[in-house]
């Protein structure tokens, strides 16, 4: 049997061990590598064909990936769990995707009125965030690695302005993460669809909002040809993480070098990916507002009810499950600890030079 249709038929069932053994062997390893989002798209899917050039330029084509694109392997939102079996050695996602298996990966995606991006990788290197995403995910036989932002979000895209508090009440909306969660505390009928399917389901009024990320991916989703009502900033994301999971055997099997090359391919990934968010999501901002998009924050009296309304999904996500509440309390503390210099310093910074 040749080799290409030994790793064909033997991938679903095959350990990742297995599957790397033979390319190994022969010098070369190509794994599978999976993402949650459509390959072409900008920031989330460059983020991942980024990375996938990125390890085979610097391990001379040692090791390369085969990226399939959201939907062509697995599931968007089973892209760890992939992983984990052994489907594929290595996937492209955001953390949050897979909260099903442990509510704690909120926090290595994005919590509502939590870190900015900067903040974020503070924490993961220098507060003890790493440590225990490694601890989490080392249990499920995964090891995981920053790579990158989408910065500050949008916190969605509506048909008709929202006045107040009562024009939430009722509205089918497509939103992520513990965001979505407080949005049920208003009376939002809150759903999360797979990225391809929010268009379609927002054009077709399956759904009257819907939250994706921010200018540029939203403008090049086509949300603007729907609703001309778009609330910022995002409550629920003020940041919000992607990843690199590789399956833990088979990056164990893999010589330093290599290990090395993946994990200064994803830093440099998050590098080039917060930056393009940054820049293009300005650029996108202006062209959406000429195209007679309205921005604007949402009324006083839905801030307060959604502060409120996160505060209750904090603590029952906390009392629910210890290692949401082990990693609220270091995420906590480092948040704490970063408000006066992020207030006092980068806020003013942008405030006086308006």
């Amino acid at each position: 049997m040749k080799r290409r249709d030994f790793l064909k038929v033997g991938a679903a069932a095959a350990p990742a061990s297995l599957l790397a053994a033979p390319a190994v062997a022969q010098g070369k390893i190509e794994w599978k590598l999976p993402t949650s989002f459509p390959a072409k798209a900008p920031g989330v899917g460059t983020n991942v064909t980024t990375f996938a050039d990125r390890v085979a330029a610097m391990s001379d084509g040692q090791l390369t990936f085969k990226v399939f694109s959201s939907g062509e392997l697995v599931p968007p939102f089973g892209v760890e769990e992939a992983v984990e079996q052994g489907t594929a050695e290595i996937g492209h996602s955001t953390p949050y995707y897979a909260a099903s298996k442990n509510s704690a990966l909120h926090f290595f995606s994005a919590v509502p009125f939590g870190m900015a991006s900067v903040e974020t990788t503070a924490w993961l290197r220098y507060g003890g965030g790493q440590d225990l995403w490694d601890k989490i995910y080392e249990e499920r036989g995964l090891k995981p690695f920053y790579s990158g932002s989408s910065g500050v979000q949008a916190a969605g895209w509506f048909k008709k302005p929202v006045e107040n508090l009562d024009g939430l009440a009722g509205l089918n909306m497509r939103i992520a993460g513990l965001g979505g969660e407080a949005m049920r505390k208003l009376g939002v009928n809150a759903v999360l669809l797979p990225p391809p399917e929010i268009f379609p389901a927002f054009q077709s009024g399956a759904i009257d909002a819907a939250e994706w990320v921010g200018p540029m991916l939203d403008q090049a989703f086509g949300l603007q040809k729907v609703a001309k009502y778009c609330y910022v900033p995002a409550f629920h994301e003020p940041s919000a993480a992607l990843e690199i999971v590789v399956n833990k055997e088979a990056y164990d099997s893999l010589p330093a070098h290599l290990q090395a090359i993946i994990a200064n391919a994803a830093e440099a990934a998050s590098v080039e990916t917060t930056s393009q968010f940054d820049y293009f999501n300005a650029v996108a901002m202006q062209k959406l507002k000429s195209d007679g998009v309205t921005f604007a924050a949402f009324p006083e009296d839905v801030q307060v009810a959604l502060k409120k309304a996160v505060a209750e999904v904090m603590a029952e996500n906390a009392e629910a499950n210890p290692a949401f509440a082990e990693v609220q309390k270091s995420y906590d503390a480092f948040l704490e600890l970063a408000k006066d210099y992020a207030v006092l310093m980068k806020a003013a910074t942008y405030t006086q030079r308006v």
